[in-house]
This record gives structure tokens, sequence and C-alpha cells, in this order.
């Protein structure tokens, strides 16, 4: 079911979803499932599984020179998802990125997805490699996130890259986009932020899941100011549990969010692990009740591996 119906029959009430990682390369399945199951009482509509770039090794060899070689870390996405709804029978997610692929090696994606029966993508740019100061697309790939909603909006209407593909068949695929409440941070200002999030959604984008926040405030200033510009799709929150104290500093750093003032000082003064996770729990349980009240279509949980904590978010919401 594409995600877009499942906003649609719920009926104006709250869903919960989950956002998991691929396990290292040489991990099981067995991972996804250990932090799934535990929360499949909550009956996610759907589950989102990321995807990474590679990364470049520098391998020694024999003559002292190194070797510079390309290793995809956490490789499976296509086969996570379909095990995921094959255990589950809930639709799963696949995150799709520019980054590293080319156009061609993104249509043999999508067509093995829809060979699957998987009906939903989130089309993302994705990150810059590690050590890279920018961004730099694949030379034959899609360069931008609208760029990747494009091709994906012309498989549905049958267009391949193959000009000499004469009717060919038509993929369903909702899509999914990124929309960042205080702003990506290589746009200049929100206003232009907005304006590539609009053609995004212009292009065929279905809905918006967002970066994750601490403040709800700024997730409301941001759905008011999408529907200003006329962006009116749904827009899912992206939330986190802070769950360690280091994160006060590293989440801000690697994702370019700000942190409340209210929310570091009580992290900040708990002083054992469990009382810095329990204030991590209570920040985000508020901050769930709150945006559960104000008619949320979905609180989308980014796991990250702490699954009983994100267990004790939802029973207490």
């Amino acid at each position: 079911m594409k995600i877009i119906e499942h906003f649609e029959k719920s009926k104006g009430k709250t869903l919960v979803s989950f956002e998991v990682l691929p396990p290292l390369k040489g991990g099981s399945m067995q991972a996804i499932f250990d932090a799934l199951d535990p929360l499949m009482e909550f009956n996610p509509p759907f589950i989102d599984v990321t995807y990474h770039r590679e990364e470049f090794l520098y391998n020694k060899r024999e003559s002292g020179y190194y070797e510079k070689v390309a290793i995809r870390k956490r490789p499976g996405t296509v086969g996570i998802c379909a095990s995921i709804m094959h255990r589950y029978g809930v639709d799963a997610i696949p995150h799709l990125i520019c980054g590293g692929f080319s156009k061609e090696e993104t249509e043999n994606a999508l067509i093995d997805l829809a060979f699957l029966g998987i009906d939903n993508v989130l089309a993302l740019r994705g990150d810059a490699r590690k050590f890279e100061t920018k961004f730099v697309p694949h030379p034959e790939g899609n360069r931008h996130a609208v760029d990747l909603v494009n091709q994906t909006k012309d498989m549905n209407d049958g267009v391949y890259l193959d000009c000499n593909i004469e009717n060919g068949a038509k993929t369903n695929f909702c899509i999914g986009v990124a929309g960042y409440p205080e702003k990506h941070f290589e746009s200049p200002n929100l206003n232009l932020d907005l304006k590539y999030l609009k053609a995004k959604v212009d292009a065929g984008a279905s809905y918006i899941v967002t970066q994750m926040f601490f403040d709800n405030q700024k997730y409301f200033e941001f759905v008011d100011a999408c529907r200003a510009v006329g962006i009116n799709v749904p827009i899912v929150p992206g939330i986190k549990p802070v769950t360690k104290k280091y994160q006060l500093n590293s989440i801000p750093r690697n994702f370019f969010i700000n942190m409340p003032d209210d929310l570091v000082a009580s992290v900040s003064k708990a002083d054992t692990a469990e009382k810095i996770q329990q204030a991590g729990i209570e920040w985000c349980v508020h901050q769930s009740k709150e945006l559960k009240k104000a008619g949320v279509p979905c609180l989308h949980y980014y796991t990250m591996g702490d699954t009983d904590i994100i267990k004790k978010i939802i029973q207490s919401i």
C-alpha cells in the first residue's frame, strides 16, 4: 500500500513508524529482526530502511603504495525491505540516494523494487563522503533529489532511460522526500530551502519526512512555512531521543540542528547513564505527546539501535 494511502486510511489518527539501519557488511538479518520484533506491537504501517553510499579505504600494497578501494559498509537495503515485508506484512520503504549511483543503476534498482511489490521509496540526495568538503555526484547520476524524483516519476509514466523501449511497464511508486525544519545546512536561508522542497513536491513527491528536531516549535513553524508557499502534502515529523550525554554535541555537529536549553540542562545535570536516558526519554515523550495532540499524520522514530528506549517512549504516549 502506498504511504499516502496509509495516511488517508487512518482518518486523522496519528500513526507510528520506524527507521532502521542495515547491518554492517558481514552482519545478519537477525539483527534487524531483533530490533523490530519488540516494536511490532505498535502496528507500524511502514518501516524505513536507510541506504549509505560507498566509502573509500586505502590498502597498503607490497610496493609501499596505497590502493584506493571502494566499499559499501551497509549493503542490502532492497533485500532487507523484502525480508521485512515477508516477516511482518508491513510496507518497507527503501531510501534511494543520488551519491554513488548512475541513472542506469538507479533505474535497475527501481525495476527490482517494482518486481518485489515495493510501492514506496524515499528519494534523497545523500551526504558527501567522509573527508569530502561537499557532495560530489556520480558523473552519470542524478545531482539532486529532485532529479531522482523526476526519474522515479518518469518510470511511473512508463518512461525509461533507453528511448528504444516502447510501451514500457509503468511502475507505481509513492515518492517521499526529506524536509528540514531548521533548513538544510547547505542552503543560505529557509526560503531558498523551501523553494527546493516545493520543486520536489511539484515533481511528484507525495509526502515529506523531516530531519530530526528537538524543538517542536521549529516543526510547527516549518509546516506553516510550507503551507504558505503551496506545499500541501503530509509532513511527517522525524524524532530521535537523546540517549547519551555526548550527543548534546555530536548531534548538532553532524546534523546542524539546535538543542533547546531545557533539554541540554536536563541531560547535562544527569550523572549516570540511566538518568541521562531517562532525561532523553522524558523529553521525547513530551515531544511526541505534543505532536500527536497537534494531529501530525505519523510519528517517525529514528531507532538507531535504541529499541528498548523507543518502546518505552511509545508506551508512554
